[in-house]
């Protein structure tokens, strides 16, 4: 099986470099040259940390057509707020049979993605899903060299709609048994651990990011017992959204323990008792995705949706607001709306019967 791999952040470049070493064809797709100038030479990625080896992928381009000409699967590991972006430039190369798999789609990835292949006249018949989260934990840390502090125990996935998970069963998964397909995409959007575990952390430890360029480590030195409080609460709000669509959720303190094997008495417990986050620092600056994407394409359209259905969600609109402040932008409207997402107005009947397929 052909893959590409589109993105070559932290978690691009882990995967290409992985599934290179699994002994697949790998093709690696990014947007700017000089990210990728070193594995354009050499097409050589290194690995670090819980793998360790040199991988050999076949080639690294900035022409996206060429990175998905004749590739089976695509694993998409851009944040999410540049997924509609890769849509439109995949869309004239599109082959059929393909399946194209956003890593992660955040909340609303695979509708957002796939309605933007129907915008752009695609016809071909290619499989859209998304995983719940990435499946690494994993950092750059010089050209071509990226370290994997963790590779999770489980990463759900779901294609839109789901009568296609079949196709994942004989792609996705035979190449990476670690991935295991669930009911639909409202089990993967929602059972978003990003909105719950970067925004907020982020937001309230600004001055110490500030200050110091992110010299501490982000999950275990920045989320103190008093900042992990505010999380159970982002946390019990998502999964009354997730509840409202008729899907059971996942808390983050069962997720902990799902794709890490750690427990804890709380959040905050079951956090620190998890050694996939030491050695994770903090960003160098609050202009960095946990913001830019975790804000307009997890915590966004979790309250879009909770607005339609009747929900309030006080605690991710504070986080949202203030956001919006210190960056100064609106992400109430740069961010996933049911309106975008071509939602609104539906009940939660049709929104099921639309991501099932039924």
């Amino acid at each position: 099986m052909k893959i590409a791999v589109v993105g070559a952040g932290n978690g691009g470049q882990a995967l290409a470099a992985y599934l290179a070493l699994k002994g697949y064809s790998v093709s690696l797709y990014n947007r700017s040259k000089k990210r990728i100038a070193a594995i354009i030479k050499t097409r050589h990625i290194r690995l670090e940390g819980e793998v360790q080896g040199t991988a050999e992928i076949d080639f690294a381009t900035t022409d996206i057509g060429e990175a998905i000409k004749g590739r089976k699967l695509v694993m998409v590991a851009v944040p999410a707020f540049a997924h509609k972006d890769v849509a439109r430039k995949m869309a004239p190369h599109i082959e059929d049979g393909q399946v194209v798999v956003l890593n992660p789609g955040r909340t609303g990835g695979a509708i957002e993605f796939l309605r933007t292949l129907e915008e752009e006249g695609v016809k071909a018949d290619v499989t859209v899903a998304e995983a719940q989260t990435f499946i690494f934990a994993s950092r750059l840390t010089n050209p071509g060299v990226v370290r994997i502090f963790r590779i999770k125990n489980a990463v759900p996935v779901s294609a839109l709609p789901a009568t296609k998970n079949s196709v994942l069963e004989e792609t996705l998964l035979k190449v990476m048994p670690e991935f295991e397909t669930v009911d639909n995409v409202i089990y993967t959007s929602f059972n978003n651990i990003g909105a719950v575990f970067h925004p907020a952390v982020l937001l309230l430890n600004a001055g110490r990011i500030e200050s110091t360029a992110g010299k501490f480590e982000f999950y275990l030195e920045g989320i103190t017992p008093s900042v992990a409080r505010v999380l159970e609460k982002i946390d019990a709000e998502r999964c009354e959204v997730m509840e409202a669509l008729g899907e059971e959720p996942m808390t983050a303190k069962e997720w902990l323990n799902y794709a890490y094997d750690v427990q804890g008495e709380d959040l905050h417990d079951a956090i620190h008792n998890n050694p996939g986050y030491q050695g994770i620092m903090a960003p160098p600056s609050i202009a960095n995705r946990y913001i830019l994407e975790d804000v307009p394409m997890s915590l966004v359209p979790i309250s879009s949706f909770g607005k339609m259905l009747g929900i309030e969600t006080p605690t991710i609109d504070a986080i949202i607001h203030i956001a919006s402040v210190m960056m100064k932008r609106d992400f109430w409207r740069e961010g996933r709306t049911v309106k975008s997402l071509g939602l609104e107005g539906k009940s939660v009947e049709e929104i099921r019967s639309f991501v099932n397929g039924s």
